[in-house]
């Protein structure tokens, strides 16, 4: 009856690796003590449920299971080294160091995704926006306006339908500075999973690009500077690639997922980051403010 009953309890709480160590103890408990093999089988079914509840560790070496890891982005004040001041009287002076290292502010995040180009074009200087993809530039920038946002900076890649887009958009935006910056052109990010037929780029490919992606992410995707007194509102125009890598990578979920989202051209996907570090999606692909004549995901 006992057994039966740590059974229940073990099937009731699968996943929890106090139940899984206990279980485990038990189990060899009742061994040492001359028990039979039949009397440990209801445990030896629990450990293999509890086991099989157990998620995966992500295949890019990281683990995304339910912990939040407050360091993602290597800021969090409590890893850092503790460089402490001290008075006149020698005393460590730790809230006047806790202020000076603590980040205060928020940090607001829109990613765009660049309007519809010209898919024949022979390069990227060639790729240049479409009439309608000009359009849609038009109704972004009409829409980031609308929000009544006091916004930074726009940030936008090198290639040619981002630099357009983000040219159109900043017309509705005057004053807010134009920054290039090669590292958030296309590409492919991570070897997706599940794996797609229609698009298999090489593993080199994977490998370059994947690194360059990555340093943009860790360039622009983190909590505020403890010097940033006000919150923050900045704008990036990019890639739908680039931008899915971004999404994961912020929510701590697994990167390979990246290619089961998609965006429309000129779609506004919003992330905030906390002074703690603690990231929300605020929007995803919104493209509502579009009529639907005018949307497309090219």
């Amino acid at each position: 009856m006992a057994l039966r009953r740590a059974a229940g309890v073990v099937f009731g709480l699968a996943g929890g690796s106090a139940v899984l160590v206990w279980a485990e103890r038990r189990g060899s408990l009742r061994e040492d003590g001359g028990g039979s093999w039949r009397s440990k089988a209801p445990i030896t079914a629990a450990l293999g449920a509890l086991h099989a509840a157990q998620p995966p560790a992500g295949l890019s070496g990281h683990s995304y299971g339910s912990v939040w890891d407050s360091n993602w982005d290597k800021r969090d004040p409590s890893f850092m080294p503790n460089s402490r001041k001290k008075d006149v009287s020698g005393e460590e002076n730790s809230s006047e160091t806790e202020n000076n290292t603590k980040p205060r502010a928020t940090r607001h995040i829109f990613l765009i995704r660049h309007s519809q180009y010209n898919l024949n074009g022979n390069g990227d200087r060639e790729r240049i926006l479409t009439p309608l993809g000009r359009e849609q530039a038009e109704l972004v920038g009409q829409r980031l306006a609308s929000l009544g946002l006091k916004y930074d900076v726009m940030i936008h890649s090198s290639m040619a339908r981002a630099i357009e887009t983000a040219t159109i958009i900043s017309k509705h935006l005057p004053g807010v500075e134009l920054v290039s910056c090669d590292l958030l052109r296309e590409g492919a990010p991570i070897e997706p999973i599940p794996p797609v037929t229609h698009w298999k780029p090489e593993a080199v490919q994977y490998h370059e690009d994947g690194a360059r992606i990555e340093a943009a992410f860790r360039r622009y995707i983190h909590r505020a500077d403890p010097k940033q007194k006000e919150d923050s509102y900045e704008i990036i125009v990019c890639h739908a690639n680039v931008i899915r890598y971004f999404v994961c990578r912020a929510l701590q979920f697994p990167p390979e997922g990246w290619l089961r989202m998609g965006l429309n051209n000129g779609s506004i996907t919003w992330l905030t980051v906390r002074p703690s570090g603690r990231v929300a999606l605020r929007a995803l692909g919104d493209s509502g403010f579009m009529p639907p004549d005018k949307l497309t995901r090219s």
